[in-house]
């Protein structure tokens, strides 16, 4: 079991929820993320979702767009997002971390895949999320990460339907990110009433975990969500204050709020 499973596994003792936050990797600039990402289990945080900078973001916000331009500016890259999950290790060795990012810097890294997927594992990293990798190109990236040890977590979206689904969860493993809105990051409220019979379809055809993302920026938000999910995602709210260049405590008294009321929802 990865630890991932461990974490659902925990959490399902006492039908607790997850709480899963994202941040983009060196946004600021690589200590100040670090020092956050450090800051992030004490606060609450089950899982951690790392962001790899990217030019070219497909299903990013404004708010992440801006926080992997201003992560790009500070020298952030995929070595040294996979830099700080090492350096986050070498005082953590429970928090499941999961990065989350597109293909393109993967593929033209020197080295590519086999590089990538090594130097993840050996970093510590425990799954990805690869948003422009449908499922008909496993073959690319999710098949030899899973051979790894890596888990390979996919989006189901709200257009994803019954024909679909069964190739979406296929070689889907940890859980699946369900995304709540037809949108983009940061985007229109998450409603858990339409949610929750969408988590319910998933997870009978998945048989893992579902948590939901997109549209939550509120303890309230995550409380409801998470009350009818396995957990919930929250991105968008928390890189705003980063942007804003909150100190380091306030962003983190900020989570801490988010995760108490996501496991609020069990």
């Amino acid at each position: 079991m990865s630890r991932i499973d461990d974490t659902f596994a925990r959490l399902a003792e006492t039908n607790g929820k997850a709480f899963v936050a994202y941040m983009m990797g060196c946004d600021p600039d690589f200590d100040t993320s670090l020092q956050i990402m450090k800051g992030l289990p004490e606060a609450g945080v089950d899982i951690i979702e790392l962001g790899m900078p990217f030019t070219d973001p497909m299903a990013d916000g404004p708010t992440i767009q801006a926080a992997g331009q201003r992560a790009l500016e500070a020298g952030g890259s995929v070595t040294r997002v996979l830099d700080m999950v090492r350096a986050f290790r070498e005082g953590n060795s429970t928090t499941p971390i999961v990065l989350m990012g597109y293909y393109n810097p993967i593929y033209a890294r020197d080295g590519g895949v086999d590089r990538f997927i090594a130097e993840a594992v050996a970093a510590g990293v425990d799954g990805l999320i690869v948003v422009d990798l449908p499922p008909e190109e496993d073959a690319e990236l999710c098949l030899p990460a899973k051979a790894a040890g890596l888990n390979f977590i996919r989006l189901a979206t709200p257009t994803t339907d019954d024909r679909r689904l069964p190739a979406v969860v296929q070689n889907t493993s940890g859980f699946v990110y369900y995304v709540s809105v037809t949108g983009i990051t940061g985007g229109p409220a998450a409603n858990a009433a339409e949610v929750a019979p969408e988590v319910a379809r998933i997870r009978a055809s998945a048989g893992l975990p579902v948590v939901v993302g997109f549209g939550i920026s509120t303890p309230e938000a995550a409380s409801a969500v998470a009350g009818v999910a396995d957990g919930c995602v929250v991105g968008s709210a928390i890189v705003k204050l980063i942007g804003e260049g909150r100190p380091v405590p306030e962003v983190l008294d900020f989570v801490a709020k988010l995760a108490a009321g996501a496991h609020s929802g069990s």
